[in-house]
């Protein structure tokens, strides 16, 4: 199963080396379709838009992302179910409903108002909103493990509530912000479907691979495939990394806590 998922990603790779356009015969290395691809002004755009976008939504995703995490640990029992129902609801909902969701409502805006126009300002505020519940569930069980008198009792030797949190707070969910702030860049690069229906005019990397494999079947496909494969494969290798050091540390407190 495992060969069946992952011999087509390395036969595209290794196609994209092919100095060939032939899609079943090599040819010989070469690296003109990379070359041919970064001087493509359209995937140039493309990939700055894309860049765009995957950061400044998980940047917002992951600062409100944060702030609700806080805001649910305060909760009673019975609303915090609830919220917490709410907002994994997004994650198990189909992305199609989602993206199609995104369009209508952008387009009743932009009827009813003349504003919100579909381009990258609407990209970014899909892209926050879908990243968010990941984000989330990434920062809650961080704060769960804090003690919060030592918040306390900052706060009683003089500091601020806002230099508490930055010193005492934030420090210890550190690990968890990050890791959900690369999930939600992750996620924002590998997007096609809720892209595709809020993108206006404007181009992401997912669409243009897309745009492209409707025109030809183009080598540069291939090199565009293996830059984005190998974007998101570093990213999760980053984010299973931090996880994985994140369960060393926890496994080590609990030995010193028991000892």
């Amino acid at each position: 199963m495992l060969i069946f998922l992952y011999l087509p990603i390395a036969i595209l790779i290794i196609f994209s080396f092919n100095s060939s356009k032939s899609r079943a015969l090599w040819s010989g290395f070469t690296l003109d379709w990379y070359k041919m691809l970064f001087s493509d002004k359209e995937i140039l755009e493309a990939i700055q838009n894309t860049l765009i976008v995957a950061s400044v939504a998980s940047i917002l995703s992951t600062i409100i992302g944060t702030a609700a995490a806080i805001g649910i640990l305060k909760l009673k029992k019975w609303p915090q179910k609830i919220v917490m129902g709410i907002t994994n609801l997004p994650m198990v909902n189909p992305e199609i409903v989602t993206a199609i969701s995104f369009m209508l409502l952008f387009m009743f805006v932009q009827k009813t108002t003349g504003l919100l126009e579909q381009g990258i300002f609407t990209l970014i505020l899909s892209h926050t909103t879908f990243c968010l519940p990941y984000v989330i569930l990434s920062v809650l069980p961080r704060l769960k493990q804090i003690n919060f008198n030592t918040y306390e009792a900052a706060l009683d030797l003089g500091c601020t509530p806002l230099m508490a949190f930055w010193e005492i707070i934030l420090r210890d969910i550190g690990p968890g912000v990050i890791t959900g702030a690369l999930m939600a860049f992750t996620l924002s690069i590998d997007d096609f479907v809720v892209s595709y229906f809020t993108s206006g005019a404007t181009q992401t990397l997912s669409i243009s691979i897309y745009s492209m494999s409707r025109r030809s079947i183009s080598p540069e496909i291939n090199a565009l495939s293996t830059i984005l494969f190998s974007l998101i494969l570093i990213l999760l290798l980053i984010v299973n990394s931090r996880e994985g050091k994140e369960k060393k540390e926890k496994k080590q407190i609990n030995k010193s806590s028991s000892m």
